[in-house]
């Protein structure tokens, strides 16, 4: 898939978030709901984060410099970490902080009626914005489960919307629930209690989200699936009796990096090894078309004299 999908799951959610987070300020101003300041600090958080995938999206499309010789595809992974940062340090910080004092001094809500139907609403738009990215991330997914596709994908963009969405109804869950408690017992200690459970719920997803984007940002390999069929693709080349060894890196989520060696036969000549080189080539991208760049080193089948 092309940037273009996560673009438009980054979109969707860019649009609800801040929608979402205008009015859960206005219902914190009205109420005086720690879990409904919680909530609005967490959809600027989220409003910025989808910002500044975009930005990641933007800088990975320059052409490449005699510094950055292959590209800078990375900036997409480096942005995701950020985000992650973000969320940990804007949201899961803010939210644990805010409801210990609201639960050390607890104070009465007022309207808690409108708090309700803010979270109600925006519920309703955090479930569009989950909606979009489920759709864009579908054709990546395949017929693994979603957790798999969170691990395995090499796309960064999709996966920190579903977790931020995701992690975003459940925090309108826990600040509705701490609402609603609020209102049945008459106690606000339960507003405090949902802006912690808020503040917990953003902390674990934002660390999933940086050791997910880190192993992206070291450099991964092609999957599994990925490298038994470029392993197969060399394979099948004419001349070529076996691969000596390859290495795979993602330079970017729709750019990866083969290396590899090939034995053949000790009587190819000059001609037949570079016409072996070219169908390797073309095999691998025929199999794995994020293969842009393939370095194929060409040597003797020696496994037979050892």
């Amino acid at each position: 898939m092309s940037a273009s999908g996560s673009t438009r799951a980054i979109l969707a959610a860019l649009t609800a978030n801040a929608g979402i987070a205008v009015a859960k300020f206005i219902g914190y101003v009205i109420t005086g709901s720690s879990s409904m300041l919680a909530e609005a600090v967490h959809s600027v958080a989220d409003t910025s984060n989808q910002a500044l995938l975009l930005l990641g999206q933007r800088r990975a499309k320059r052409e490449a410099t005699e510094l950055h010789q292959f590209g800078y595809g990375r900036s997409r992974f480096f942005y995701s970490f950020v985000v992650a940062l973000v969320l940990f340090s804007l949201g899961a910080v803010f939210a644990i902080l805010e409801g210990y004092h609201k639960i050390g001094h607890p104070e009465p809500l007022k309207s808690p009626l409108v708090a309700v139907v803010i979270l109600v609403v925006a519920i309703g738009l955090e479930t569009y914005s989950f909606r979009t990215a489920m759709v864009e991330s579908r054709p990546l997914k395949g017929t693994g489960t979603w957790w798999q596709f969170i691990r395995r994908s090499r796309n960064p963009e999709l996966p920190v919307v579903l977790l931020e969405d995701t992690g975003a109804l459940l925090g309108l869950a826990f600040a509705l629930t701490g609402v609603g408690l609020t209102m049945i017992t008459g106690n606000p200690i339960w507003d405090g209690v949902g802006t912690v459970l808020i503040g917990f719920l953003l902390g674990v997803i934002a660390v999933i989200l940086m050791v997910e984007m880190h192993s992206l940002l070291i450099g991964e390999g092609a999957t599994g699936e990925e490298s038994v069929a470029i392993q197969a693709a060399l394979e099948q080349t004419e001349h070529v009796e076996r691969v000596i060894h390859l290495r795979t890196q993602y330079l970017g989520p729709e750019e990866m990096l083969v290396a590899a060696k090939i034995a053949l036969a000790p009587s190819a000549d000059l001609t037949t090894v570079a016409a072996a080189i070219d169908r390797a080539e073309a095999a691998v991208r025929s199999v794995v078309p994020t293969a842009h760049m393939i370095y194929i080193e060409p040597d003797l089948d020696r496994s037979a004299a050892r």
